[in-house]
């Protein structure tokens, strides 16, 4: 998606009920993210928009226009890396091989075997599929770094690299972590923001 380098728009500063709703919609979407929410968007500081190419908005905090978070249309509000690195156990992770790294940082599709392999990592076989309500706050990644419920088709992941300590893309799920596995072949993450595209790449005023 972010393959080419951008140009980012003027800042357009949000009014504070727009702040409030992003700022729900993300603990929402994100509940592990609430211990850090407000370093991730501090009350005193204003979160402002930056339109860019393709229907994309990129959100940003403060004088220094840090960026936190991405979005497409009115779809899902994903994390942009720089934000992942500062927090990343708040969101639900795969891993990908060594040797699928260098085709996420290209910006391919993820492909299943990437993940399947003995590099690879999904969630652990007879890992819930959803969260009982209340519990959300107890996901989390294991000890040979596999999340602790498998993951929808449609959900906002990261993809951690093996060998690596900070996460290389994030994008969208095409397919559902249970059937990953149970198929092993096929497309996983489609259109990721990965480092080195143009979105890690831009330069704001």
């Amino acid at each position: 998606m972010f393959k080419k380098d951008l140009q980012a728009a003027p800042k357009q500063k949000l009014k504070s009920s727009v702040q409030r709703s992003l700022r729900q919609s993300l603990l929402t979407t994100y509940p592990l993210l609430t211990p850090y929410i407000d370093e991730v968007m501090p009350k005193k500081a204003s979160l402002s928009s930056v339109k860019l190419p393709d229907r994309n908005t990129l959100y940003v905090v403060g004088d220094a226009a840090t960026p936190v978070f991405y979005q497409q249309d009115s779809g899902d509000i994903l994390p942009h890396l720089r934000l992942l690195h500062r927090f990343p156990r708040a969101f639900p992770s795969v891993r990908v091989d060594r040797g699928a790294v260098r085709f996420v940082l290209s910006g391919a599709t993820l492909m299943a075997p990437g993940l399947t392999s003995a590099g690879g990592r999904l969630p652990a076989d007879g890992s819930p599929a959803t969260l009982e309500e209340g519990r959300e706050m107890e996901q989390g990644v294991d000890g040979e770094g596999r999340w602790s419920r498998e993951l929808a088709k449609g959900e906002p992941v990261v993809i951690m690299a093996e060998g690596k300590e900070e996460a290389c893309a994030v994008g969208l799920l095409v397919a559902g972590t249970a059937e990953v596995k149970e198929k092993g072949k096929g497309p996983v993450v489609e259109e990721a923001h990965y480092l080195g595209d143009g979105l890690w790449n831009l330069v704001l005023d």
